[in-house]
Formats: structure tokens, C-alpha cells, sequence
């Protein structure tokens, strides 16, 4: 009898299963008050003994709606510990009542495909799998510490409450685990459920939370959690679950948080956590020891704020954060240095391109708007010196390529790619103290001289070169007159002791430097005085007169040229 099938077609009526089986009688007995809920014990039975077995013809009977002398109770059918022997076929089939089958164990998986009913209890039940395509429940589906050894089959269901797998155990022997495609309920949990296969969650409409905290998945042969285009009201919580293979979360929208803290996903040489094009409303948690082995790709997503750590980044090259938008780092660092390092783990050669600076600049702005303005600049220097060098990895002309690296070279120490146009006056002020120990030295060893050739041509500047002892024709008027240099004074101490020279303008290291570094100032210097190449250290004076003139025009142009950022790549 336990494996009889009932022969009859519609619901029939009671007399049509008689004999009725032993537990069939005691449910029967129980349904005039609404307290039966159990067979024996309530355990979930091991065996098909007939005080546990339920044919599933009967129960289908009951479901809807039994006959007059059979009739359930208004609080629905509550059944535990059965075995429900045969196929209970409820396709398109209408209950008005909850459907309480808790730690039940079924021959065959039972078929709710365009059902309609209130709720559905399926507690620490075995299944060898459930069908339910297209189900509309006004309440929710509950598989709470369930065994499936087949697959949870949702694709479409419209459910009004949740679908509750919490604890429960997949096992199906090929495919997917859980399909529920296209589902619309309020939330769907797996919180601390095991799936022996993949999760399908495309397009599926959630009002509150996917909660899938401590969810263990293996054996999905490469994509764990397929949700693209999933519509989630709430959050998505995948902390401290444990995915072999890829979460696709591609062009989702999140209306509250991602958490990922503590998961961890091994997919490696593909992706891990896919984000791209994602929009997620609240917070991007990555933290807790969360391990991705893949990449993490965020390409084109836009997430309200992201709270990570340095130990839960993933590896170089498994990183995607091009067109990447994020508004705010909390609790996670926010210096320059780190988050070039987060940065530093992308790889675009392994996409086929060589530099975004995308990632980079939105950083930079993100830290700035954050009040961490220094760190955004050198987030932005380490930019264009990144796209400069890809730049010049771009160029085939040897020739060319070396003038962008020795231009390139130029303006990251002079004014920083244009970032730090105030650099451009530190080095002025460093050559201008250059030239000031120069030149002062220069004039100390009597290695300058006046720039005007009368002055040159007169006595007092001439006779200067000689010393008293020592004798000269003057050219101008024939006459031969003694030197007037002190023995060891040199021909400028000595010009400048003359009363000739009380009118000559004095001349000052400081003055000559910064009158020589800076193309605009006229300081009267340089026009009177020049470096003597004939005196000791004077060809050293001149060489760095001509290469402080240089540098001078070129830093000031180069300062010009960064404040108004035309030296910036763009």
C-alpha cells in the first residue's frame, strides 16, 4: 500500500483512498480542530514505516479543500514528520490555506509550477528537489534547514513575503542549485545554507535584503551567484560566506549596502566579484579578513562609499576600477600612498590598453573633497607621470621618444607635471642662492670686472692690474706711470679703493644672482659688472652666469606655464 498511486484523476473525495494508511487516519482524526501538527515524534523520518507514510495523492486531496465529510481546518494543512510517498502534483493548482509540510521527506519533488497559494512551510523537509516556476504566494516560501537534493526551482515566482533558506542543504546531482531567475519577493535568504551548485538570481526583483551571511558554495563550475541585473530594495549581504567560483553582480542595483566583509571567493584567473556597471546606493564593505582570489571588477559602478582594508585588496592585476565612481573612504586609508597602491593593482595591459587615468583622477577628487588635499596632488602626480611613461611606451621614434623623456624629466622636477608650479620658485631660490655663493667667491678672488669699455680703457682700473713696484706705458698720453696695486690686492679690491671708482656702483652677490636669475628685474648689476674668464674661478663664474640666465627664463615660463595648466596631460 505504501507505494500504491491513486488512480483517480480530480481531487475525488475520501471514500476514493480508502483504505486510508495508518497515518493518513491520524491526520484525518486531527483535522476538525486545528491542533494536529505531527507525526510521532515530528522528527523528520528515516524510514517509509506506515504510522509516517502520507501518499501524496491524499495530501494533495486535502490541500484542496478534501470534501464535506474531510474538510481542513482555516489555519491550512500542518504536517510533520511525514513521508509523502508518490508525486504531489500541485501545478496551476489555487490553495486558499498555509502549507505546513516541516521536516517531511518526499519520494519526488514536488511540483508547484503556477501555483497559487498563501504560504509555503517546508522546514528541515528532504526533497529531491522543488519545481516551482512561476509561483504566486501572497505570503512566503520557508526551506529553513531543508535538504534538496535536486534544484530549488523559482524561476519567475511572485511571492508577497520571503523565501527563507537558512541552514538548508542543496545537492543536486548536476546544474544549479537554486534558479530563481526573474523572482520577485520581499527578501531571499541562504543565510548559512549549503549549495552544492550555482545560485541564479538574474533579474530578480527583491523589495528588502539578498542576506546570504555565511552561505558555503562549491562545485558551481564557475560562476557561483549569477545575479545580473538584480533589483535589490535593501542590502546585499554575502559577509563571511565562503563562494567557489565568481558573484556576478553585473549592472545590479543595490538600494542599501554590499557587504562583503570576511568573504571569500577562489576563482582564480577569472573573476571573483563582478561589479561592473553596478549601482549601489549605500556602502561597498570589504573588510574583515575578506579574501578575493579573482579579479574585482567595478568598471563603469557607482557606489556611495566604499569601507575597506589594505589586507582584503585583491592581488596586482585583479583590479578593475576604470569609470569607477564613489563619493567618500571610511574607515579605511586615505593617504596618498595607500591608495596608490590600491590603485597600483590594476593592470590595463591584461585588458589590451596601457594607462586609465580615470581611477586616478576621480581619486584625487574624492580625497580632496574629503579635506586630503596633499594626498590628492600626489594622487595626480603619480597620474600624469604614470600616463607620460605610457605615453612614451606608445611612441616608435627612438628620437622622439628620448625628447619626451628629457622634457617628461624637466617637468616632474621643476614644477610636477604642473601640479606643484610653486616648486618652479624653490628651485629659483636655490640657483639664486647658488649663484650668490658663485659669484660672491668669484668677486672674492677679484674675478669680475666692469662691463664698460671706458671704464676698462682708464688708468684707475688699469693700473690696478699692476702693483706699486711695477711700472706701465699709458697708451692715452705716452707717459709711464706706476702701478697702484698693495702686493697680493687684486685688480678689483683695488679698483674699488680708488677715488675714481666712489660713483661705481657697488657690487653685491645678492643683487647679481637674483638680477641675473629673473628676465623681468633690473637691478643695475648685471649691466655694470661681468665674470672675468682671464681671473682665477672666473671662467667657473661665467659658465654659471650663462647657465643661470637659462634656467632662469625657463623656470619662470615653466611656473607661468603650470599655474595656468598647460603643461598638464589631459
Amino acid at each position: 500500500m505504501l507505494g500504491a498511486e491513486w488512480r483517480f484523476g480530480a481531487s475525488g473525495r475520501l471514500f476514493d483512498f480508502e483504505p486510508l494508511l495508518p497515518a493518513e487516519e491520524v491526520v484525518v482524526a486531527g483535522l476538525p480542530n486545528g491542533d494536529f501538527d505531527r507525526l510521532g515524534d515530528g522528527a523528520r523520518p528515516v524510514s517509509a514505516s506506515e504510522d509516517r507514510a502520507v501518499r501524496a495523492a491524499f495530501l494533495r486531496f486535502l490541500l484542496l479543500g478534501g470534501d464535506e465529510d474531510c474538510r481542513p481546518h482555516e489555519k491550512g494543512i500542518r504536517l510533520s514528520g511525514a513521508w509523502i510517498t508518490g508525486h504531489l502534483d500541485l501545478e496551476s493548482c489555487r490553495i486558499v490555506r498555509d502549507i505546513g509540510l516541516n521536516n517531511c521527506r518526499f519520494d519526488t519533488a514536488p511540483n508547484l509550477n503556477s501555483a497559487v497559494i498563501e504560504r509555503l512551510f517546508l522546514d528541515g523537509s528532504s526533497l529531491p528537489g522543488l519545481h516551482a516556476e512561476r509561483l504566486e504566494a501572497r505570503g512566503g516560501l520557508y526551506l529553513r534547514g531543508a535538504e534538496l537534493d535536486g534544484e530549488l526551482r523559482l524561476i519567475s515566482a511572485t511571492l508577497g513575503g520571503n523565501v527563507e533558506c537558512d541552514g538548508a542543504v542543496f545537492r543536486p546531482a548536476s546544474g544549479p542549485a537554486v534558479n530563481a531567475e526573474g523572482i520577485e519577493a520581499r527578501r531571499l535568504q541562504l543565510r548559512g545554507a549549503r549549495c552544492g551548485g550555482r545560485v541564479i538570481l538574474t533579474s530578480a526583483e527583491l523589495a528588502a535584503d539578498l542576506d546570504c551571511a555565511g552561505l558555503n558554495l562549491t562545485g558551481s563550475g564557475g560562476v557561483g551567484i549569477e545575479a545580473g541585473a538584480i533589483d535589490v530594495g535593501g542590502s546585499v549581504v554575502l559577509r563571511a560566506a565562503a563562494i567557489d567560483g565568481e558573484v556576478r553582480l553585473l549592472a545590479a542595483k543595490i538600494g542599501a549596502d554590499l557587504d562583503c566583509s570576511g568573504l571569500r571567493i577562489f576563482n582564480p584567473g577569472s573573476d571573483g566579484l563582478q561589479l561592473s556597471r553596478a549601482t549601489i546606493a549605500g556602502a561597498f564593505f570589504l573588510r574583515d579578513g575578506a579574501v578575493i582570489d579573482g579579479t574585482l571588477a567595478m568598471t563603469g559602478a557607482t557606489v556611495g562609499s566604499i569601507l575597506d582594508e589594505a589586507a582584503s585588496w585583491p592581488q596586482r592585476g585583479d583590479l578593475l576600477l576604470n569609470r569607477c565612481l564613489y563619493s567618500a573612504f571610511i574607515g579605511g586609508p586615505v593617504d596618498a600612498t595607500s591608495r596608490l597602491d590600491w590603485l597600483s593593482r590594476q593592470s590595463p595591459e591584461r585588458w589590451g590598453e596601457d594607462f586609465w587615468p580615470q581611477p586616478y583622477e576621480h581619486l584625487a577628487s574624492v580625497l580632496q573633497a574629503m579635506g586630503h588635499e596633499e594626498d590628492a596632488r600626489a594622487v595626480l602626480i603619480a597620474k600624469e607621470g604614470l600616463q607620460r611613461e605610457a605615453r612614451r611606451k606608445r611612441t616608435r621614434n627612438p628620437v622622439w621618444r628620448a625628447v619626451l623623456t628629457t622634457m617628461d624629466g624637466i617637468l616632474k622636477v621643476t614644477v610636477a607635471y604642473g601640479r606643484q608650479p610653486f616648486l618652479a620658485f624653490v628651485w629659483l631660490v636655490f640657483f639664486w642662492a647658488l649663484g650668490v655663493a658663485v659669484f660672491g667667491f668669484a668677486e672674492s678672488l677679484g674675478a669680475f670686472r666692469p662691463t664698460s669699455p671706458v671704464v676698462l680703457r682708464q688708468a684707475e682700473w688699469t693700473l690696478c692690474g699692476l702693483e706699486k713696484t711695477e711700472q706701465r706705458e699709458l697708451a692715452a698720453t705716452g707717459q709711464v706711470a706706476n702701478g697702484r696695486a698693495e702686493p697680493g690686492q687684486n685688480q678689483l679690491s683695488c679698483f674699488r679703493d680708488q677715488w675714481e671708482a666712489a660713483s661705481f656702483p657697488i657690487f653685491s652677490p645678492w643683487m647679481y644672482s637674483l638680477d641675473n636669475l629673473l628676465p623681468v628685474l633690473d637691478l643695475e648689476q648685471k649691466s655694470v659688472w661681468s665674470p672675468d674668464p682671464a681671473k682665477p674661478f672666473g671662467e667657473v663664474a661665467r659658465f654659471y652666469f650663462y647657465l643661470q640666465a637659462i634656467l632662469g627664463w625657463t623656470l619662470s615660463l615653466l611656473a607661468v606655464a603650470g599655474f595656468s595648466g598647460l603643461v598638464r596631460m589631459r
